[in-house]
């Protein structure tokens, strides 16, 4: 009886497992981490750093929840997100949002209690940005949805910083440009390869607005302009040599595909551009820290 009356459970667990979109999560509380590390002159208190990673983790899951359950009829059209338990009615709309108010009030908890009110109110915004603004207001109204409401995606550095340094300064904020300028070629290149799914779900994303080629001339130019902003860092002397180096090797990499990808479109360059898209945020904060560590000694 026990084991029976368990696999329901399990199974509504992975289900909003799911909804929490784990892996973007994940990119985004690294990013918020690195965050933390560059706003202490040493290593910052862990005990500080494991509380604001888990009260973020938790809002950004919650945030990621709700998007779902708002977005469940556009996701039921679309073969990429049909799967999800909200699209396919699997679960309820009360679950879901008794899920997130679980999760999102346990980390304005724990961020307000165990880091300082400064970050839970920038996440809770932040919460607010994409949930809300991004998904309810922008994202089925305009093509420029993900330009817009592209400033709570790149909020995880500040968060990080203001968990540490109560503050959030303007190395900080720099950090979250070089993100708000790399999340436009990034989806937009999720949105060329996957055209024929977002024609179906009627959101005005900009390859069914204004066409491939536009679309392609747009990446192109945010490439341009992430690589310029992947320098910034540098050029305030906030970060050295090594991270330079890394900046363009990386940024280079980036603007190289999407030049070959302007050029002469294929589904297979833009799936390329996505997933390297990805790998380059990582990498790049990545190299930030490890640059000021190497500084540090």
């Amino acid at each position: 009886m026990s084991s029976l009356s368990a696999t329901p459970s399990v199974s509504l667990w992975r289900q909003y497992m799911v909804l929490t979109k784990p892996r973007v999560t994940q990119l985004a509380v690294f990013c918020a981490v690195i965050g933390m590390f560059l706003a202490s002159p040493g290593l910052p208190d862990l005990g500080l750093v494991v509380a604001a990673t888990v009260g973020i983790w938790l809002m950004a899951a919650a945030a990621f929840a709700i998007n779902c359950l708002i977005e469940q009829e556009v996701d039921a059209k679309m073969a990429r997100t049909a799967r999800r338990a909200t699209a396919q009615g699997t679960i309820s709309n009360t679950q879901v949002l008794a899920g997130s108010g679980l999760l999102g009030g346990l980390g304005m908890l724990i961020l307000y209690h165990w880091v300082n009110p400064l970050t839970m109110w920038l996440t809770f915004a932040t919460f607010v940005g994409y949930a809300v603004i991004y998904t309810v207001l922008l994202k089925p109204r305009t093509p420029q949805n993900i330009v817009i409401g592209g400033l709570s995606g790149a909020m995880p550095p500040a968060l990080g910083w203001a968990a540490v340094a109560d503050a959030v300064p303007a190395e900080a904020w720099l950090l979250v440009l070089i993100i708000f300028i790399w999340t436009p070629p990034h989806f937009w290149a999720l949105a060329l390869y996957r055209n024929t799914d977002y024609a179906k779900s009627g959101l005005p994303m900009l390859p069914i607005t204004h066409g491939g080629p536009f679309t392609r001339l747009h990446i192109l130019l945010y490439s341009f302009a992430l690589f310029a902003s992947s320098l910034l860092p540098f050029v305030i002397r906030m970060n050295g040599i090594p991270y330079l180096i890394a900046a363009c090797l990386l940024s280079g990499r980036f603007l190289w595909l999407a030049w070959q990808l302007y050029r002469e479109y294929s589904d297979a360059l833009a799936r390329k551009l996505f997933f390297f898209s990805i790998v380059y945020l990582g990498l790049l904060f990545a190299a930030l820290l490890i640059d000021h560590w190497i500084s540090l000694i």
